[in-house]
């Protein structure tokens, strides 16, 4: 689709700032902004009322003042929680993002985006095709559209259905004997793997097959040297303060 003039830049900074910064927040995307980081990856999922917003967890207990499934509760309610305390009080009263808030922050400032679809249990497949449908409406006028990801089949079968011209990744944890397969019968342009899954073999497969090859979650130094020395092209990390997007 898009793969031989890939347009993204190698380094992705996760959830906005990695640790730096409550993650999934516009403050942790200002602070990524702050070191220089152009992309960022985030986590997107619906309310009960159907509004994609942003958070990693199913349930709101870790990085909220709420509690309970994300699922059950109006954007109403989510939007006037707390997202900042549980990280420090420098970040009190930061808000949970609506995802048009946050895309919008991205395109008027020319960065890039890793959306993964997040869904709630259940909602794999209308997650996926609201959150392409929305990145399609988004982003019709803009030069580089953002890079759909998940874990979820589900989410992705339906993303490609919904905007099949919108660029996919497809997140893996472990490598099943049909991973290239399912990429490809997915449509993807990448395959975001858990870093210690590259090695030699892997990388090769993943390159004949015409996938460009990203990396999460890396945050050491020599991890970055071996994942550069096997060719692969993208690094999601926590670690903004430690590397130099630059380079």
């Amino acid at each position: 689709m898009m793969t031989k003039n890939w347009p993204y830049p190698r380094w992705i900074a996760h959830r906005g700032a990695g640790k730096l910064a409550p993650e999934n927040t516009l403050a942790a995307f200002k602070a990524g902004a702050a070191l220089g980081y152009k992309m960022f990856e985030c986590d997107v999922k619906l309310s009960a009322d159907d509004v994609l917003f942003l958070l990693h967890d199913s349930t709101l207990e870790r990085t909220s003042s709420g509690s309970g499934e994300a699922r059950a509760q109006n954007w109403a309610a989510l939007s006037q929680l707390d997202a900042g305390s549980w990280h420090s009080p420098a970040f009190k009263g930061e808000a949970l993002p609506s995802f048009e808030g946050v895309a919008q922050y991205c395109l008027k400032n020319d960065f890039f985006l890793n959306i993964e679809i997040k869904p709630s249990p259940g909602l794999e497949a209308i997650t996926g095709s609201a959150v392409a449908n929305a990145a399609a409406a988004l982003w019709k006028n803009a030069v580089t559209p953002p890079l759909l990801t998940s874990f979820q089949v589900a989410s992705l079968e339906a993303a490609q259905k919904a905007q099949p011209q919108l660029p996919r990744g497809l997140l893996l944890h472990k490598l099943t004997p049909d991973w290239v397969a399912l990429a490809q019968r997915l449509g993807c342009v990448a395959v975001i793997c858990n870093y210690l899954l590259w090695d030699e073999s892997s990388v090769g497969k993943a390159k004949a097959a015409g996938f460009k090859t990203l990396s999460y979650t890396v945050n050491d130094q020599a991890v970055v040297i071996r994942l550069q020395a096997l060719g692969t092209d993208g690094i999601i990390t926590d670690r903004l303060d430690l590397f130099n997007p630059a380079v």
